[in-house]
């Protein structure tokens, strides 16, 4: 463990893609490398020596397609952060963590009746914790929600940054739609960042059977060795063609083809698009994903089915110690999952990613030295 650094050092994003409606001009986004203070910690608060950052669809977004931050740049991104802490809170110096995406207020209303996953004076990093955020050095941040990584079982320490939000924003949306052992469930978009966990949390979680929707048949195939019992290729089909095809699935299987709880992670139009035409009798929808675009349904088919739109937000600190468990136990697996990068590579890698989703959800691990 290092000690107190003197500055932060980081790459903040000082200019997000900007594009002009008027001119149909693009002004290109800027990352730049710097240091900043460290700031004077509080009670209460901790510093942690970054081991791992994990580039989330969310910061692309933040980047390239105009999704606005709470603080404005210049701010460092990156909310998907394990490391070590080094300074502040003296129970904590020496522990290895993962830092909770979502870190709740613990005072509102929300929080104190068991929402704070969305409480609004939530802190995020890079978003809502001041200029910090996780492809940095360091990040100063509250230490209450701290979850300890006691044995890591020989997992590299910057791995368990994609459980914060990757792997636990799918338990918290497993817990919205009230995932019972037993339960059949649809994940549209499994082979995503957050997809591909979303399989493995229905399954550890009792799911008697697994759908995985997806374009890409590589990942669609590695999904059914982590969490998928099938799946279904939707390329080049519209939503009714592959709404046959999955009642056709569960006429041969012997599956019933009610009460379905759907799990839309891609945040695209065309894939809530489907996932409402997935939604049947008794079905429960849990919108996963953030898009920008909208999208028409008639309501009234919510009445006609008995069936539920449910939207889910982050995951509460409370929950990660469990999430955490079931990668410990083999349960969840992330290791197949995690390509480790130099964070001097983050201007490639966020262009790469924007073009192309990785086989692996990238972790940065921080090289200023």
């Amino acid at each position: 463990m290092a000690g107190v650094p003197e500055k932060i050092k980081t790459w903040q994003m000082v200019q997000p893609t900007v594009y002009n409606r008027e001119t149909r001009e693009t002004t290109p986004g800027r990352l730049q490398k710097t240091e900043i203070p460290v700031p004077e910690l509080k009670a209460g608060e901790a510093l942690v020596e970054v081991a791992g950052c994990g580039v989330c669809h969310t910061d692309l977004g933040y980047f390239y397609d105009g999704v606005p931050t709470v603080s404005k740049p210049p701010l460092t991104l990156g909310h998907e952060i394990s490391g070590t802490v080094v300074a502040g809170d003296p129970k904590w110096i020496g522990k290895e963590v993962i830092i909770p995406a979502v870190m709740p207020c613990r005072e509102c209303f929300l929080c104190k009746t068991g929402r704070g996953n969305r409480c609004l004076n939530q802190k995020m990093p890079g978003n809502s914790i001041g200029l910090y955020g996780g492809f940095s050095s360091h990040i100063p941040v509250p230490s209450v929600d701290l979850c300890e990584i006691k044995d890591r079982k020989g997992i590299p320490l910057s791995h368990f940054a994609v459980i914060a939000d990757a792997a636990t924003t799918p338990f918290q949306a497993a817990k919205r739609a009230d995932l019972q052992p037993g339960d059949n469930v649809i994940v549209l978009g499994i082979t995503g960042g957050v997809g591909q966990y979303m399989g493995q949390v229905a399954k550890a979680l009792g799911a008697k059977t697994v759908i995985g929707m997806a374009r890409n048949q590589e990942k669609l195939d590695r999904a059914l060795k982590f969490g998928a019992d099938y799946v279904i290729n939707t390329t080049d089909k519209d939503a009714g063609a592959i709404s046959k095809e999955f009642r056709a699935l569960c006429k041969e299987k012997g599956l019933v083809n009610t009460g379905w709880k759907i799990f839309e992670v891609t945040g695209s139009k065309a894939g809530q698009e489907l996932a409402l035409a997935l939604l049947s009798f008794t079905g429960k929808l849990l919108v996963v994903g953030y898009g920008v675009k909208s999208v028409e349904y008639n309501i009234s088919r919510l009445m006609a089915f008995d069936a539920e739109i449910i939207g889910t937000w982050g995951c509460l600190p409370e929950y990660y110690p469990i999430v955490l468990d079931m990668v410990l136990t083999g349960k969840v697996n992330i290791e197949e999952f995690v390509e480790t990068r130099p964070m001097s590579t983050i201007e490639r890698t966020f262009e790469e990613n924007h073009k192309t989703p990785p086989m692996k959800r990238i972790v940065l691990t921080p090289d200023f030295d």
